[in-house]
């Protein structure tokens, strides 16, 4: 397959997928779904609001035999409401295709997930209630919609699940901020860690899993961390500190970087030219030319014996 199809560039390495996924939020989201796997835990994914496919490319990487993959998003499809129709067009409209997610995803997976085309209103009645490990949330950022995402994920989440809010704390998305505060606040919510853009959540008890992320942190020396009190709830804040992405499969389109070409051998640097005697007078001259020969060399070795070094 070439690098191009149609006009969608076809990603060679997760960074070429368009989208916002930092460093910071791709160890944690391999952090966490590793733990669960290591402990035995089982249970579906979810993804709302997927853009080009980054993050759903990403989590899709810890999808596990007989375990379900579901992602939803618009694509080009009506939004439910003006309010939605305006953030999608001033957002994504004109980039986020179906087909492009689509290509991007099969970069690096067999076989696509399932693919929900429409607003996060429809997700609970196409996913049962308590059956995800882990869900994503990161579509519309208007506050109802928001609300409704948040509780679609924890009916849809089995005990011991993990909620990610996206954009809760971004100038431009106050309604996420509201609803996930008031998640926190009022409807049981517990948060796990904050990164720079997302908050990590459970509705049962957080702290085996924030001693043993406050254990992984502090092994490393690429994270700030930040670990205060609010309203009840241990509030831990990590922060990128030079952190680079953790390993990722290259796409099926790959190819190595063509090698450097060689660099030419050094030229050997030129002799300087031996400085030119200085013309002798037209008096010494003539006085070499008139002198008979014994004189002339006579003088000739006299003048040689005052010369610096000269014997």
């Amino acid at each position: 397959m070439t690098s191009e199809q149609g006009t969608i560039r076809l990603p060679r390495e997760l960074d070429d997928v368009p989208g916002w996924f930092p460093v910071l939020d791709q160890l944690l989201f391999d952090w966490f779904l590793n733990r669960q796997e290591a402990a035995g835990d089982r249970g579906d994914l979810l993804e709302v609001g997927v853009y080009m496919g980054k993050s759903a490319i990403f989590l899709g990487r810890h999808l596990q035999e007989g375990e379900a993959y579901t992602v939803c998003d618009l694509f080009e499809s009506d939004a439910p409401d003006d309010a939605n129709a305006a953030e999608a067009t001033k957002s994504y409209r004109s980039t986020l295709t179906r087909q492009a997610f689509e290509a991007n995803y099969l970069s690096f997976h067999d076989e696509l997930p399932r693919v929900l085309q429409g607003p996060s209103s429809i997700v609970p009645g196409e996913v049962k209630p308590r059956s995800a490990r882990f869900v994503h949330i990161d579509a519309s950022h208007l506050y109802e919609h928001v609300q409704g995402d948040i509780t679609a994920a924890r009916d849809i989440l089995l005990p011991g699940g993990l909620v990610v809010l996206d954009d809760f704390r971004s100038e431009h998305t106050p309604g996420v901020s509201i609803a996930a505060w008031e998640a926190v606040l009022n409807r049981g919510l517990n948060p796990i860690c904050l990164s720079t853009q997302k908050l990590y959540g459970t509705w049962d008890d957080p702290e085996p899993i924030q001693e043993a992320l406050l254990e992984m942190v502090a092994e490393r020396d690429d994270c700030h961390l930040s670990n205060q009190q609010a309203a009840g709830h241990r509030i831990i804040r990590l922060k990128s500190k030079g952190m680079k992405a953790p390993a990722f499969p290259k796409s099926r389109h790959w190819t190595e970087p063509p090698a450097p070409a060689p660099t030419p051998p050094s030229a050997a640097p030129k002799p300087h030219p031996r400085p030119a005697r200085p013309p002798q007078s037209g008096a010494r001259k003539l006085a070499i030319d008139l002198l008979p020969p014994v004189v002339t060399r006579a003088i000739r070795k006299a003048r040689a014996g005052k010369r610096p070094g000269g014997k």
